[in-house]
Order: C-alpha cells, then sequence, then structure tokens
C-alpha cells in the first residue's frame, strides 16, 4: 500500500507542466530589402561627389584679366591708370584681354564706350577708323580759365572762339551785314555773336603731369562735326579756344 501510493504521488508531480523560459521573445518577421533605394543614395553620394570635385578645380583654374575701372570713350585706348586686374575662373569660349597683355592694348581703340566695372575682351577693340561717319578729331591746348576744372573724356562741351582777331573780324562782318541788311550769319562759324563754334565730345585727355599742375596747361582730343573741324582747329592755332560744359555732359 505504501508503495503504490508513493507511486501515485510521484506520479502526479511528473505530470504537472513545465514553464517556459523567463524573458523569451516573440519571433519577428524578417525585414523586406529594397536594393533600389540603397542603389539610388550610393548614386547621389558619387554625384555629389564628382560635383564638389569640379568646383574645386574650376576655382583653381582662374587667370588675371583687365576690368575697366573709369568710362572709355569711342576712340580710346585701355592703360594702367583706368584699368586694374582681376581673377576669372578660365573659359576658352571667352576671349579675355589678360593682365599681361595690358601693354599690347595701347594700339588698340575701343568700338563703343566701355563702362567702369567691365571685364573686357578683345572684340571691344579695333586698329582701325572708330569715328563715326562725319566726325573729325581736333586736337587743342587750353590754358587756365579756358576749361573747366572737372572736365572728363566722355564730356559734351560748347567750343568757343575767344580770340581777339575773331571779334574783331566778327564785328566788322556783323556792321556789314547790317549795311546791306542781310543777316549775321557769321556768328556760329566765327564766336563774334556769342555763339559757339562748334559742339564737341572730350574723347581724351592729357594733362602732361606735374607740368600741367604747375602752369594750369591741358591737351584734350575734341571729336566735332566735319563742318566745324576747320573753325575749331583755326582757333585752336591761336591759341583761342575756350570749352564748357553743356547739356549731355558726363558731369
Amino acid at each position: 500500500m505504501k508503495i503504490q501510493e508513493r507511486t501515485g504521488a510521484g506520479a502526479g508531480r511528473s505530470a504537472a507542466p513545465a514553464q517556459g523560459p523567463v524573458g523569451e521573445r516573440l519571433p519577428t518577421p524578417p525585414r523586406e530589402r529594397k536594393p533600389a533605394l540603397a542603389a539610388l543614395a550610393v548614386l547621389l553620394i558619387l554625384l555629389g561627389a564628382l560635383g564638389a570635385t569640379t568646383l574645386v578645380l574650376r576655382a583653381g583654374n582662374r587667370i588675371e584679366v583687365v576690368k575697366v575701372t573709369q568710362p572709355i570713350q569711342v576712340g580710346q585706348a585701355v592703360n594702367s591708370s583706368n584699368s586694374t586686374s582681376v581673377m576669372v575662373a578660365d573659359d576658352s569660349s571667352v576671349n579675355y584681354v589678360r593682365w599681361d597683355q595690358l601693354g599690347a592694348l595701347k594700339d588698340y581703340k575701343a568700338r563703343t564706350t566701355i563702362y567702369p566695372g567691365t571685364i573686357v575682351v578683345g572684340q571691344m577693340f579695333t586698329k582701325g577708323n572708330v569715328l563715326p561717319a562725319g566726325k573729325a578729331v581736333v586736337g587743342v591746348s587750353l590754358k587756365d580759365g579756358q576749361y573747366p576744372a572737372d572736365i572728363q573724356p566722355g564730356d559734351t562741351v560748347a567750343v568757343y572762339n575767344v580770340g581777339s582777331s575773331s571779334s574783331s573780324s566778327g564785328s566788322s562782318s556783323s556792321s556789314s551785314s547790317s549795311k546791306t541788311g542781310t543777316g549775321a550769319g557769321t556768328g556760329s562759324s566765327s564766336g563774334s555773336s556769342g555763339d559757339p563754334i562748334a559742339t564737341a565730345k572730350v574723347g581724351d585727355k592729357k594733362d602732361g603731369g606735374d607740368a600741367t599742375v604747375s602752369t594750369g596747361n591741358l591737351s584734350l582730343t575734341l571729336i566735332v562735326d566735319q563742318a566745324a573741324a576747320a573753325a575749331v582747329a583755326r582757333a585752336a592755332s591761336e591759341g583761342a579756344v575756350a570749352v564748357v560744359h553743356v547739356s549731355g555732359s558726363g558731369n
């Protein structure tokens, strides 16, 4: 009897359900892989690296070129006093004028007005005649009091004949005209009536350095109509030219 009871008790204990280990996690489903997205990310990284490399290479390939600092009028040349050097990215499709070519520009004239801040290219210049049709260039030498102190290339000026011979000839001409009853048509050419002999554009200004500062003399190149060129040249040869700013001047 005792043996059976023990056997029954042992059988009862072995029949109890076994508990699983503590902390066991439930199985998770496998992640879905997306090879297309991974390939796109790699491609974007490569493109970014290539772009950065290109920018670095371009930044390092720079050249020194000519930039205008003062207005350059038609027929004028670029020199060290009206230009400076700047660094730009080299581009074979642009005909830049390199800074080391500045000396060669003295033989070339501007085709059109070049404004400050412009980086010049070869197509802006020519060795030929750049004067507009019907225009002429006259050189004049002026004394202190015969020109505005702030006159600059590109200014529009009225040219007067202030010589005494012009006044006397103008007076006799006016007297003769009044006797014959004709109009005073000589006033515009001789300057006797106070009219300018020409309206001109200042093409160039040569101050002669220290000598000009001490003497007040100034040499100008004037662009005038061909019809007025003779009168301006005659007055200039007599030292009887005076110029004043008029409407349309750059100042």
